[in-house]
Formats: structure tokens, C-alpha cells, sequence
């Protein structure tokens, strides 16, 4: 069993985020907590709330040390009360304030959704331009391990729905520590879609990643590996099923594109019409729900393109399984997407036998 993760964990890290050529070793946990901190220290607007999140150092650890060094004012605890620290976060924003609202899970954010929508989103619209609410939402999305349909789900093609918003889903610790820092620094409200099965990943970053003033731009994805022969492409932990399955792929002579999302809205369209009017078929793969996702949005834009023309076959959606989550392990496993069905719908798809 140790010898599996150890396994698995290497082939995380395998796959390189940098154009360093010797990398150091960075988990997303800490590639967030630096982002808080540098973001915090270059500006005193910028302030984090949420359960948990100052004495205990955050239910993840995400905030470790930053209670310590900002006190009470700047880091606060608040009751178990999403729609009450929600809406205080969105009124502070709208007076000056930087607020980064943490939810322990975006689950809870059900709880406050009309702060994020009515609140937050609309009101740069409704005030004509007036009023900007430069707020946070962050926390982890999507599926975790044994915590059942109710704290499962990805709200990822909930959020990317919502004109005002921006909507990030990185998915290595370059990504997170670029969009947070990005995601801070925006006029506008931006949710932060992390995993929490990743915060304690390393991933190689370079130099330019651990710098202060590294960010990434909110609205262009990254080719995490080139290939000509099929575009995956994918956001979050679902990268990492792209890129497992990119290698498999590449040992029968089918050499995968893997396109990380980073960004759900706005989503980075022209990245994805090039890489598929060069390889000509398109797998999208995602966590999330069929119906309405992000993967349905991806059709959608290539279907309304002169890239559709450029295709070969029909594009296929590797989504999860269209049920609320189970809680027992194996129907769970069987909820997600797995290794093995991205590349079946790899051969589906080039028609390889």
C-alpha cells in the first residue's frame, strides 16, 4: 500500500510545471499560504476570513503563520455561518477593503450564494460602473475522498454560469500561487476553485514561481504537454488524469496534447481551437457533472468556430458519472474519471481498435 502511493506521488511529480531545468519541490498548500502572505504584505486592504482560519491556522493549513504575523484585524475567525461572513467580506469590498473569504469547502458556498451571485457579481454591473468589489472567494472544490454527495460536487460550471465573476481551477503549485496572487490584485470578484487532494502535492516550480512578484494572467490556459495527434484537455486534479493518460497514450504512439484550463471563465478558447485544428479530435476531461459542464461549454464554442470543420470525429466528454457521489470507495472511484476511460476515449475517438 506504501509502495503504491509512493508511486503514485512520484508520478505526480513527474510532470514538469517550469522551464527550470533542476526545480524545487513546492506542494500547493504552501504555494497558497505564500500567496496570502506576499499578497497581505504588499497591501493592508488585503485581508483573509472564514472558519478556523487565524488560531487553528486554517482547517488545511492553507493559512499557517499569517494569524501570527497580521493579528485579529487582518486574519479572522468567523462563526459557522457562510451567508453572515459571506455578505460581511462582500460590504467590505464594496468600502475599499481586499477581503479573502475563505470556505472550508465550496459545498458550504451553497450556503452563501447569493452574496457571491447578487452581491458580488452584479453590483459593478448594476451601479453603472461604479462600485468594484475586489473580493476572494477560495477554498476547496470538487470531489475530496469519503464525504459522500454532499460535499463532493464541483462548482466549477455553477460559477463560470455567472456574468461579474471571474472563475479560476488550478491545478499544480504554480497555478495556485500565480492565480491566487492574480485573483487578489483583480478589481472584480474572483472564486478560486482549489482540490483539497492536492494541497499536499509537491510540484517542481522555478525560480520565477517563488519570486514576489510572480502572477499569472486570469484568462489563458498552459499546454502542459504538446502532441499532434489528440487535444485532452482538462482543469484541476482532472489534469493530472490527462497527463497520466497522455503517458499511457504515448507508449501505443499516440501523442496526447494536454491543455490545463487554469482559467473556467473567462475561458481561454483560441488556446484550445489551435491546438485542435492541429491535432484534430478533442477529449475534454472533468470531475464535474455532465450536463451543463465545462466540457459541454467546450462543444458548444467549437461547434459555434470555424475550428469545427477541423475536426475528424466527434468530440467525446470524460465527466463524472452523472449520480450524487457515493460514499463507499469503490462506487466512488467509479463516480470519477479514471485513467483508463481517457484513454478508451482516446481510441473511441481516433477510432483505434
Amino acid at each position: 500500500m506504501m509502495l503504491a502511493s509512493a508511486v503514485r506521488n512520484l508520478s505526480r511529480r513527474s510532470f514538469s510545471t517550469s522551464k527550470a531545468v533542476s526545480a524545487q519541490q513546492l506542494t500547493v498548500r504552501d504555494a497558497l499560504n505564500a500567496a496570502l502572505d506576499e499578497e497581505m504584505e504588499r497591501d493592508e486592504k488585503v485581508f483573509l476570513l472564514g472558519e478556523e482560519v487565524a488560531q487553528y491556522d486554517g482547517a488545511y493549513k492553507v493559512s499557517r503563520g499569517l494569524w501570527k504575523k497580521y493579528g485579529d484585524k487582518r486574519v479572522i475567525d468567523t462563526p459557522i455561518t457562510e451567508m453572515g461572513f459571506a455578505g460581511i467580506a462582500v460590504g467590505a469590498a464594496m468600502a475599499g477593503l481586499r477581503p479573502v473569504c475563505e470556505f472550508m469547502t465550496f459545498n458550504f458556498s451553497m450556503q452563501a450564494i447569493d452574496h457571491v451571485i447578487n452581491s458580488a457579481a452584479k453590483t459593478f454591473y448594476m451601479s453603472a460602473g461604479t462600485v468594484n468589489v475586489p473580493i476572494v472567494f477560495r477554498g476547496p472544490n470538487g470531489a475530496a475522498a469519503g464525504v459522500a454527495a454532499q460535499h463532493s460536487q464541483c462548482f466549477g460550471a455553477w460559477y463560470s454560469h455567472c456574468p461579474g465573476l471571474k472563475v479560476v481551477s488550478p491545478y499544480d503549485s504554480e497555478d495556485a500561487k500565480g492565480l491566487l496572487k492574480a485573483a487578489i490584485r483583480d478589481p472584480d470578484p474572483v472564486v478560486v476553485l482549489e482540490n483539497e487532494m492536492v494541497y499536499g502535492v509537491s510540484y517542481p516550480v522555478s525560480d520565477q514561481v517563488l519570486d514576489k512578484n510572480f502572477v499569472l494572467p486570469i484568462g489563458k490556459a498552459k499546454i502542459m504537454r504538446p502532441g499532434k495527434h489528440i487535444t485532452l484537455v482538462a482543469h484541476s486534479k482532472s489534469v493530472e488524469t490527462a497527463m497520466l493518460a497522455a503517458n499511457e497514450l504515448a507508449g501505443k504512439g499516440i501523442e496526447a496534447e494536454v491543455i490545463n484550463l487554469r482559467s473556467l471563465r473567462p475561458l481561454d478558447s483560441e488556446t484550445i481551437f489551435k491546438s485542435v485544428q492541429k491535432t484534430h479530435h478533442l477529449v475534454t476531461v472533468e470531475q464535474g457533472w455532465p450536463q451543463g459542464g465545462i466540457g459541454s461549454e467546450i462543444c458548444a464554442r467549437i461547434m459555434e468556430h470555424e475550428t469545427f470543420f477541423h475536426l475528424d470525429a466527434p468530440i467525446w466528454r470524460v465527466t463524472g458519472a452523472d449520480v450524487p457521489m457515493p460514499y463507499a470507495k469503490t462506487l466512488e472511484a467509479a463516480a470519477l474519471p479514471q485513467v483508463p476511460d481517457v484513454v478508451t476515449a482516446v481510441n473511441k475517438v481516433l477510432g483505434v481498435k
